[in-house]
């Protein structure tokens, strides 16, 4: 209850200094056509976080490193003793880079962004490497510039908070890192759905609010993030990553607001987290290897994403990924995997289990011809996609669009599909489509609720072997 009143104080400060401050056509557009089947049957060591004893809801695992980069015999280095203001509206951005620049020498430091402040600083790098241990802990609200109109000039619009080549490095705090993105949504580039049906404008060049690049040993815990320009937190070439704790909210209309991408990046943990969004919960880029989602609440959002992958004829290898005991509720699309024709690589080694849906319009997709225009070619290169197995997922669906959509390559089938314990009931009214199935080979352990009839058993005649669609990760590693 102290928790919840102290944040609430923080975000009427916050509010009270904004006013200071002034063919392969079918499978792609007939997704709900009823088809037959065809065919026949040398640095430090990297910490991997622990995933979860199985419990329900599951345990919050335990902080997996050696030195707990919070522990509060460290040095304290508080931004306001580097000249800080935290009035809302002075640019605190070198009193920020001093106070990381003195932590970073001391081994267990950490940089305190204290309570009751409001902190604007702009587009920033904090490098590394730095001491061991290093933390940045926000207890008060910690925002960028209000808007584009706002932002310097000179400033990279990519990017705001970047965290570069360090290791051993945690983000955590009671307070609340603020976006102030609703200038960027409203910028007139990208349109993106608005209430009825309507279309509004959205953002073209638009930042990401937190990234971490070429980092490893990372823990984010404990921290709310909202209202983010574009991608709320990005994961690029990092190894060793826990995330549990966090809270990020944006409303739902927001384009392009995913709360955590991951890319390029292995051994990664998400836990006990709740996400609400404009886009993607949670998605998972080309390079990513065990991954273990678990005990996160999505929605409103666009679900939990795998891909988009193999984009410009590209190779993506993505294998070893767990999503279990999650809820997603009110989004428009469960659990994904979603790739481009003409890409190469594979998917493989994927795991959704005890997963409840709650008026979801597409529960269970892979979309093998994800397109961001009509006009896109066919081709006949694809990412293969195999062994994904669906269980124990259950819940409602909007019977706008089917809750079961397999729409797989027609030269590079998908296969070994397990599908168990899966049902799915109409939130409301009654089923209008069938499951869709277009080149998948796959299994139903037990009846699903809609029956599955259009998998198709056994192998593909011709199995995918060629070189094109291997990954170096097969066994393994990258």
């Amino acid at each position: 209850m102290e928790l919840g009143r102290g944040l609430l104080f923080i975000w009427i400060l916050a509010i009270l200094s904004f006013h200071h401050c002034s063919s392969n056509a079918n499978a792609r557009y007939h997704y709900h056509k009823k088809h037959k089947p065809k065919g026949s049957p040398g640095k430090s060591p990297v910490h991997v976080p622990a995933p979860p004893k199985n419990s329900d809801p599951p345990s919050i695992p335990s902080d997996p490193y050696p030195n707990d980069p919070g522990d509060t015999t460290g040095s304290i280095f508080d931004v306001t003793s580097y000249g800080a203001v935290g009035d809302g509206c002075s640019d605190d951005t070198a009193a920020f880079m001093e106070a990381w620049k003195a932590a970073c020498a001391v081994e267990s430091a950490t940089v305190l962004v204290p309570s009751d402040k409001v902190f604007m600083i702009t587009s920033t790098i904090f490098p590394g490497p730095c001491k061991p241990g290093l933390a940045l802990q926000v207890d008060g609200v910690l925002m960028p510039p209000d808007g584009p109109d706002c932002w310097p000039k000179a400033d990279s619009r990519q990017q705001w908070l970047v965290f570069y080549r360090l290791n051993d490095m945690k983000l955590t705090g009671n307070g609340v890192i603020e976006g102030n993105g609703q200038k960027w949504w409203d910028l007139p580039c990208k349109p993106h759905r608005g209430p009825n049906g309507s279309t509004l404008p959205g953002p073209c060049d638009s930042p990401t609010m937190i990234r971490f690049f070429m980092s490893s040993n990372l823990v984010v815990s404990g921290i709310k993030i909202q209202n983010s320009p574009q991608f709320h937190m990005k994961f690029d070439g990092c190894e060793g990553v826990l995330i549990e704790k966090l809270v990020i909210s944006t409303p739902k209309l927001s384009p392009n607001t995913d709360g955590i991408h991951i890319g390029n990046t292995k051994s990664v943990g998400i836990y006990n987290s709740m996400i609400s969004n404009g886009d993607d919960c949670i998605s998972i880029g080309p390079g990513c290897l065990d991954v273990h989602i678990e005990g996160v609440t999505c929605g409103p959002s666009h679900g939990i994403s795998i891909g988009s992958l193999g984009v410009h004829n590209s190779q993506a290898c993505v294998s070893n990924i767990t999503v279990r005991n999650t809820v997603i509720r009110e989004s428009d699309n469960g659990v994904r995997i979603k790739t481009w024709q003409g890409g190469t690589g594979s998917v493989s080694g994927i795991s959704f289990e005890n997963i409840q849906m709650e008026n979801v319009r597409n529960c269970i997709n892979i979309d093998q011809y994800y397109c961001l225009q009509k006009a896109c070619l066919n081709q006949t290169s694809a990412v293969y996609v195999r062994d994904v197995q669906y269980r124990n997922i259950k819940g409602s669906y909007d019977v706008r669009n089917t809750p079961i959509h397999f729409a797989c390559s027609d030269t590079v089938a998908c296969t070994n599909i397990t599908m168990a314990d899966v049902e799915l009931m109409p939130h409301e009214g009654e089923l209008m489509e069938e499951p869709f199935c277009w080149n998948a080979y796959g299994i139903e352990e037990t009846l699903s609720i809609p029956p599955i009839g259009c998998l198709l058993k056994g192998m593909p005649h011709v199995i995918t072997e060629s070189s094109q669609y291997s990954c170096s990760n097969e066994n393994g590693r990258f």
